[in-house]
């Protein structure tokens, strides 16, 4: 999860260090001259000035109309490359969405595809005081609000344990994240990722993540603000209880999920109560009779098993999401359009860990249907 799991998107972190040395022939020898004619020294270089007048105009323009809305031309001491442009792909883009995997994403760009991408606008932001950082963004926007905060979620949750995760929660947009070197920012169809650069060799990692707090956090904020849609989650992710949910614990699946097809979108909380692990399943449907379609879905798994009292309809399982996996049991129902379920934490289901030892880390049956209940209310 997050950046500890995987990196940056943009490729290894896209934290680059490039060291640029000038060696000038003769420099001391005509520093020497000038001190014996007792002249001033010589001024600061031109490129020194100009650095440190980056933003005195306000910064550059994001000349794309469709995303300039959004996009502030200064904010925590850092403006719009002035000597940048907008790069965007896909829909009314200069740019093809094939594009967007050569020249914009390093890697899983396919993963965005099947989240129904269809537009990237790519900008940059430098170092008010001519310093030697910068924050890229990347502004993807998708056909719907599900798949915007699916990818959002798959960035920050991915398939990693929210436990150990290196990202934080960010107050920005309807939901956000921040690492030492990244942010990630979810508001209605909009997935803002940003990412902290610098060409300083010295920068200490503590330093980092103080200025990426500094720089991209507070533009991240900014953008967040101005994002169009709704900051309510997707149904199935606001049904997820709180008490108990780690922090950014949850993960959203627009169409299959628990090795099963077909059945999204689905809301995976993560939830930890002392050693005990668990998580919360919600699914929810327009009709009665599509939630009764995807609670079908579990009921034809093998082994499964009808439990009474709960709900409408409920069955136990088994699921398995890859052969490589481990067993997780869950306990699931429906009541009205709403599917819900409670099971194991597969992610401390070590199979070489004692059954003893296992016991003390996952729910009990009762406990399950206890949550269940609950989360059916």
């Amino acid at each position: 999860m997050g950046e500890g799991r995987r990196g940056s998107r943009f490729g290894a972190a896209f934290v680059g260090l490039w060291l640029v040395a000038g060696i000038f022939e003769g420099a001391g020898a005509c520093d020497r001259r000038d001190d014996a004619r007792g002249g001033a020294p010589p001024p600061p270089p031109p490129a020194a000035s100009a650095a440190r007048d980056t933003c005195a105009d306000g910064g550059g323009q994001d000349t794309d109309p469709i995303s300039a809305p959004f996009v502030p031309r200064a904010a925590g001491g850092y403006c719009l490359d002035p000597q940048g442009e907008p790069k965007t792909y896909g829909e009314q883009g200069k740019l093809s969405m094939d594009d967007v995997c050569t020249t914009a994403f390093d890697g899983e760009c396919e993963v965005y595809k099947r989240f129904d991408l269809d537009r990237v606008v790519v900008i940059r932001y430098v170092d008010g005081s001519g310093g030697p950082n910068s924050v890229e963004v990347n502004l993807s926007r998708f056909k719907t609000a599900d798949g915007a905060y699916a990818m959002f979620t798959k960035r920050v949750v991915a398939d990693g344990d929210p436990a150990r995760a290196t990202v934080k929660p960010l107050a920005a947009g309807a939901a956000g994240a921040a690492s030492s070197s990244n942010a990630y920012v979810w508001r209605g169809r909009y997935l803002v990722e940003l990412t902290f650069v610098t060409e300083d060799t010295k920068m200490t990692p503590e330093a980092m993540a103080r200025a990426n707090e500094q720089s991209t956090g507070a533009i991240a904020k900014d953008i967040g603000a101005r994002l169009p849609g709704t900051p309510d989650l997707p149904p199935a992710a606001a049904v997820l209880p709180s008490a108990s949910r780690l922090p950014l614990g949850v993960a959203y699946h627009p169409k299959n999920a628990l090795g099963l097809t077909s059945i999204g979108p689905v809301a995976v909380g993560y939830y930890r109560d002392g050693d005990k692990r668990w998580r919360d399943v919600a699914i929810v449907r327009s009709s009665a009779d599509e939630a009764k379609e995807a609670l079908r879905a579990f009921r034809m798994k093998p082994g499964s098993t009808p439990v009474k009292g709960v709900g409408d309809e409920a069955v136990q399982v088994v699921v398995q999401e890859a052969p490589d996996r481990a067993k997780a049991e869950y306990v699931v129902a429906r009541k009205g359009t709403l599917v819900a379920a409670v099971g194991d934490e597969e992610l401390v289901l070590d199979p070489a860990t004692p059954n003893g030892a296992l016991a003390a880390l996952k729910l009990t049956r009762d406990e399950k249907l206890a949550k269940l209940a609950a989360l059916l209310k």
